[in-house]
C-alpha cells in the first residue's frame, strides 16, 4: 500500500513541528511540512499561508496547527494568522482533491471568566470570548464545518512539552525574573493539561481513523492544581519560588492596566500580564474528555512521565545557553 500522505500546516511551530519530527520516518507516512518561517528541511515549503499557496504534494490528509497562539496581538495579526490562514488551507484542500481536514482549534473558546469545571464537547460557547486568540480560533473552526469534505476539529487543552514556545517559556521566565507571584483569594485553581507527544499521538489517530468525525476536546485526563504542580517544577530547575503575595482581584486589575497601556500606545512585545495569564492561576478549567477516550484510547503519555522528559529537556536547554 501506498504510504498516506499528510500535509501539516505550522510546522515550523510547536504543535505541528513535533508531529512532523515524531512520525516523518515512519514508512507508512508520507508527511510535508509547511509554515511561514525558513527551514533547512527538504520535506518542508516556507509559505505565507494567509494568501493563497500551493506547494508540490497531493495530501490524503491536513492537519491544521498554524496558528497565532500568542495571549497577546492585534485584532489584525490574529485575524489573519487564524482566520484568513483557515479559509485559505480551506481553498487548498477544494483544489486538491477535498483531503481530510483535521483543524487544531482550541480548548480555550469555551473560557469564561471563573471557574469551569466538567467541560464537554457540548458545553456552550461564545458569544463573547476570553480573548482575541479564542474568538479567531472559533471563527476557523466555523470555516472548517462547511468544508465539503470530510474533517474534524481537536481542541487541546494547554499543551507542554519539550519544544514548548508558549506557555511553559513565558511561566519560567517570569520566574527567573522574580516576576511571577502567589496568586491569593480564590479557592486553588486546577487544570487540565496535554503532553506534546499525546497530543501528536491523538492527531495521528485522527489522520488515520477516517470514521472519526466532529468535534474532540482534548486533555491528558489528569487534572492538576496549577500554582502545586508549578511550583514542584521550579523546583526541579532551581528557579526561585515566589514570595510575594497578589490578590486574583489586585492582579486583574494590574493586567487590564497593563493591556490598556500597551495598546493605548502600541508597544512592541507583549504586557508583562495579561487577563488571560491572571485567569490560568485564578480559575479552574477541566474537561470531561470520555468521548475523546472512547475513541481515540488513553494518553500515551502520563503528566508525571511528560513532565520527567520536560525537565531533562529544559536542564539540556540551560546546559547550551551556559
Amino acid at each position: 500500500m501506498s504510504p498516506l500522505k499528510i500535509l501539516v500546516t505550522g510546522a515550523s511551530g510547536f504543535v505541528g513541528g513535533s508531529f512532523a519530527a515524531r512520525f516523518r520516518d515512519r514508512a507508512d507516512l508520507a508527511i510535508h511540512g509547511i509554515g511561514r518561517r525558513p527551514l533547512n528541511d527538504p520535506g518542508y515549503t516556507s509559505c505565507d499561508l494567509s494568501r493563497p499557496f500551493e506547494v508540490p504534494f497531493r495530501p490524503d490528509v491536513v492537519i491544521h496547527a498554524a496558528a497565532r497562539a500568542s495571549p497577546w496581538g492585534t485584532a489584525a495579526e490574529y485575524r489573519r494568522d487564524n482566520v484568513e490562514t483557515t479559509a485559505r488551507v480551506i481553498d487548498f484542500c477544494k483544489r486538491n482533491g477535498l483531503p481530510r481536514l483535521i483543524y487544531v482549534s482550541t480548548s480555550s473558546v469555551f473560557y469564561r471568566p471563573g471557574s469551569q469545571l466538567g467541560l464537554t464537547e457540548e458545553s456552550p460557547i461564545g458569544p463573547r470570548f476570553i480573548n482575541r486568540y479564542a474568538a479567531t480560533k472559533y471563527e476557523g473552526e466555523r470555516l472548517v464545518r462547511d468544508y465539503p469534505g470530510a474533517w474534524l476539529i481537536v481542541r487541546p487543552r494547554a499543551v507542554f512539552g519539550p519544544g514548548d514556545t508558549v506557555l511553559f517559556p513565558r511561566i519560567l521566565t517570569a520566574a527567573r525574573q522574580g516576576r511571577l507571584p502567589l496568586f491569593v483569594g480564590n479557592e486553588p485553581a486546577v487544570g487540565d493539561l496535554i503532553y506534546i507527544e499525546t497530543l501528536t499521538d491523538y492527531l495521528l489517530t485522527a489522520a488515520t481513523r477516517a470514521d472519526l468525525r466532529g468535534t474532540y476536546n482534548l486533555t491528558n485526563a489528569q487534572a492538576v492544581p496549577i500554582q502545586e504542580f508549578l511550583l514542584a517544577i521550579f523546583a526541579r530547575l532551581g528557579l526561585p519560588a515566589p514570595r510575594r503575595r497578589v490578590s486574583i482581584r489586585s492582579a486583574m486589575m494590574a493586567a487590564g492596566l497593563a493591556e490598556a497601556v500597551w495598546r493605548t500606545f502600541r508597544l512592541r512585545g507583549e504586557p508583562p500580564v495579561t487577563r488571560f495569564g491572571v485567569g490560568v492561576f485564578a480559575w479552574s478549567k477541566t474537561f470531561d474528555v470520555r468521548k475523546a477516550l472512547a475513541d481515540f484510547g488513553p494518553p500515551s503519555v502520563s503528566i508525571e512521565e511528560g513532565v520527567e522528559r520536560f525537565i531533562h529537556w529544559q536542564r539540556a536547554q540551560l546546559e547550551k545557553a551556559s
